[in-house]
This record gives C-alpha cells, structure tokens and sequence, in this order.
C-alpha cells in the first residue's frame, strides 16, 4: 500500500470532507458535542494548517485512511487534569494573546473503519513526532483516550490504567500500549479531560436511548456513565484521559 502524507496547509480541501469521510464514522455523536471543540476547532484550520494532516491511500485514489490533528501551546510545570479541554483552550488563548509555545499536544487521531487494524496508528504517531520534531519540539505529549475503557465504564480510570497486557508489561489497553510501545511514558490521568453537557432530550437523540429518572447511565461509547438529573433537565458526561509524553530528538 503506497500511503502519503499531506497537511491541511498542502490540501486545505480535506478539512471539509474528513468529517463525513472518517470521524463520522469512528466517534459516538455526543463526542461531537464538546464546548470547547466547538469554540476552538476552527483555528485548527485557519492559524495551524502545518500541524494536522491526512493520510491518503494513493493505491485506492487516495482515499484518506486516517487524520491527525495537533497544536502548539505554552506549559510549565504538571500538565493539567482536564486534559484535552483544558490544552485545547490553552493553546488557543496563547495565539490570541502571543504567547509563544514551548510544548505540542496531540489532539485527535482518527483510523477509517477498513484501515483499522493495520498498524496506521504507528504511522499517525510518527507523523505527529515528524510535526514535532520540524517545529523545534523536544516532545510530543497526548491527553490519549484508551479505546477500550468504553468496555469497561463502570470501573475507574485509575484501575483500568494498571491492567496489564498478556506480557505483564505493557498496558492492557491497546492505545495505551501503542503509545508505550513507540517509546512514550505514562504522565498522569487526566480525570476531566473533556466535559460534554446538553439537555435530556439532546443526549436522548445523541445515543438513541430514554432517560425516564435522574441517575447514572452506561451508554454506548462512552469511558464513563453519564450523569442524568430530570429535574435540571441536564445530562452531563465528563471524559478521562490519560496524558503520555514521547521525548524526541529536535532538529
């Protein structure tokens, strides 16, 4: 398979066809409910069209195969709990106000369903180390969402992280043990790392299921259950991540 790699900047076109094409396909429809992503995603596009990119397949008339989204920002010291919220809003509010990054957070890799299990996510992380190193980064971190935990939505982030694969070494979970694998180290958890909230009927029509009581809810694709109060008429889903950190090598 003869793969190529073209950045938003080389192809600004693909920015309107990803979602249709892959990420519709991948994500649960409440993941595309996030505030934060809502305020700050555009800027992806207009202010850092070098740092995201596609993957074409050009033995099948390159058809994109896979999307990787990263963003520069300003950080010193532990790196926050609300994970992807809380460095997506950073990086962007260190545009408006000028100031200048010293750190690189992956945002978002996304596999078409019929390249999965093909080993492209490697090539997405090392495309992400690639950006990384071009810009002068010495590292890459990621508030990485395990893609298994939504088997397993009832038992706490902190156990999940410590399960083991059948070597006894690496992660249990299979992104997790992608990251380690590729030479990334586990930071920390990041608790509340995304923070989706909508009406009762908004996450009834999101996931497809009723919501009669308040309560705690298991729903599909989702890391944690969601938090239902009927009276608020709230329904409120707070996502962990886990935050790793690939050294590299600048330029």
């Amino acid at each position: 398979m003869k793969l190529a790699c073209f950045t938003f900047r080389q192809q600004p076109e693909v920015s309107a066809i990803v979602f249709p094409v892959v990420k519709k396909r991948v994500w649960p429809t409440f993941m595309f409910n996030d505030p934060v992503a809502d305020a700050c995603w555009g800027h992806l596009e207009e202010d850092f069209p070098d740092f995201q990119f596609v993957l074409r397949d050009m033995d099948a008339d390159g058809t994109i195969a896979a999307v990787g989204h990263t963003i520069p920002f300003q950080w010193e010291g532990e790196l926050p709990d609300d994970g992807w919220d809380g460095v997506f809003a950073k990086a962007i509010d260190d545009l408006k106000t000028g100031r200048t990054p010293n750190q690189i957070t992956a945002l978002e890799a996304v596999i078409a369903p019929e390249y999965q299990g093909k080993g492209f996510s490697r090539v997405v992380i090392n495309q992400m180390r690639h950006i990384a190193q071009e810009h002068g980064f010495a590292t890459l971190v990621a508030p990485v969402r395990p893609s298994w935990k939504a088997r397993y939505p009832l038992t706490p982030i902190e156990h999940y992280v410590r399960w083991k694969h059948d070597d006894g070494a690496a992660s249990f979970d299979p992104w997790l043990r992608t990251h380690e694998r590729m030479g990334a180290s586990m930071v920390k958890i990041a608790s509340h790392s995304m923070r989706i909230p909508g009406t009762v009927g908004q996450w009834e029509t999101w996931v497809g299921m009723r919501f009669p009581e308040s309560g705690r809810y298991v729903i599909p694709g989702a890391l944690n259950p969601i938090e239902i109060d009927c009276n608020k008429n709230e329904g409120v889903y707070v996502e962990p991540n886990v935050w790793m950190r690939h050294e590299i090598c600048s330029k």
